[in-house]
């Protein structure tokens, strides 16, 4: 299968190939965040062909596929449609990893996160009968600002669709299971000076040498270890972005230093902003830009419990923030669970193993099927 282009709107997808030769298919639908459309059009016109057992509601891009068998619980499973830009890295191809001898398939969205979407769409068409009811949900707009997501959009549109009692994201996790998600705080902090001509740099205030004392607190801020819910997550504070400087003869009278606070899910955001403005008290100003909290792990809950025997490995904590968060906003405890090494998200050599594809399919089988 090639690269799909404009003159072929409406690419097939065929998922009685199963969950690996739909990841190829999915892959070669270039769908960079802002141009989904063709994307989402291949899956609803491949679910209204294949899956007429699912109710099916699209949102702009976002298409949200439910069973209506009257289970006494039901999941939700979620995956982006989206990838970050392509770096000649299709059509996608397959290679052996030269690091581990395995089958992979290579190529941008191999790993963040059609081969994720393309277990969830196999599963879709497959299980008429599971043991839950389900919601299957493919969405656009994830690589991009948070305000702009599908999924967050489509949950505001359609918030009746989105009730649940655990919920699944397929974002990369080496087909283990990762709990919950570190929340994401990004900062403004403000230092002002005096301006001044710098061959008489004594009559002004240097707004950048004010800067040097917060940049060493920060290079000496120890990253804290905090345990929740039995999971271990790693909280982190770093200096992301500095603007300062008027002219190459002028002392600066203002610099901006932009800090990123990720934090454990056990503190709320009105915590998260407090640790950043005791840590910035002696600044001029501290913006708060950015604020997502995270989610808690959900594990606790009897279906995450059975998920994790199912998929037969010790879960681990999330420790980067994920829309599993959307869904503990509403209530419904939510993990990440899909093939794919999360290092390799975003990177031109992004690839999958093939196996990984494989065991995916078959723990989340197993588990939506079992009593």
């Amino acid at each position: 299968m090639t690269v799909s282009d404009a003159s072929h709107p409406h690419p097939e997808l065929d998922p009685s190939a199963g969950a690996v030769a739909l990841t190829r298919q999915l892959c070669n639908i270039p769908s960079v965040s802002g141009d989904e459309r063709r994307i989402a059009d291949a899956v609803e016109a491949m679910l209204r062909v294949h899956a007429p057992h699912l109710r099916l509601t699209r949102d702009g891009d976002t298409l949200i596929a439910r069973t209506e068998l009257g289970r006494e619980r039901r999941v939700a499973i979620a995956g982006h449609l989206d990838t970050v830009p392509i770096n000649e890295n299709l059509p996608v191809r397959d290679e052996t990893d030269p690091h581990t001898g395995e089958a992979v398939i290579w190529g941008r969205g191999t790993v963040d996160m059609k081969a994720g979407v393309a277990v969830q769409l196999a599963l879709a068409v497959e299980l008429t009968d599971p043991a839950v009811d389900l919601t299957w949900i493919w969405y656009d707009h994830e690589e991009v600002a948070s305000e702009l997501s599908g999924l967050g959009r489509a949950m505001r549109n359609h918030p009746r669709l989105f009730d649940a009692d655990f919920a699944i994201l397929g974002e990369p996790s080496n087909g283990t299971i990762e709990g919950g998600c570190n929340g994401t705080l990004r900062a403004r902090v403000e230092l002002h000076g005096t301006r001044a001509h710098s061959a008489r740099s004594w009559m002004g205030v240097n707004a950048i040498h004010r800067a040097g004392a917060l940049l060493e607190r920060l290079a000496s801020w120890e990253a804290a270890r905090i345990v929740v819910d039995g999971l271990e997550y790693r909280e982190g504070l770093n200096a992301v972005r500095i603007e300062g400087g008027v002219a190459g003869n002028v002392i600066p009278d203002r610099c901006a230093i932009e800090v990123n606070y990720r934090f454990a899910p056990s503190r709320s955001a009105e915590e998260a902003i407090a640790v950043v403005r005791e840590c910035f008290a002696d600044a001029d100003a501290v913006e708060i830009v950015d604020l997502s909290p995270g989610a808690r792990p959900g594990l606790d809950a009897p279906l995450a419990q059975k998920f994790v025997a199912a998929v037969g490995a010790v879960p681990t904590a999330k420790l980067g923030w994920t829309d599993v968060a959307r869904f503990a906003a509403l209530g419904i405890p939510a993990v990440n669970f899909g093939p794919g090494n999360a290092l390799l998200a975003h990177a031109d050599d992004e690839r999958v193993p093939v196996a990984q594809i494989e065991a995916s399919a078959a723990a989340l089988r197993a588990w939506l099927t079992q009593p």
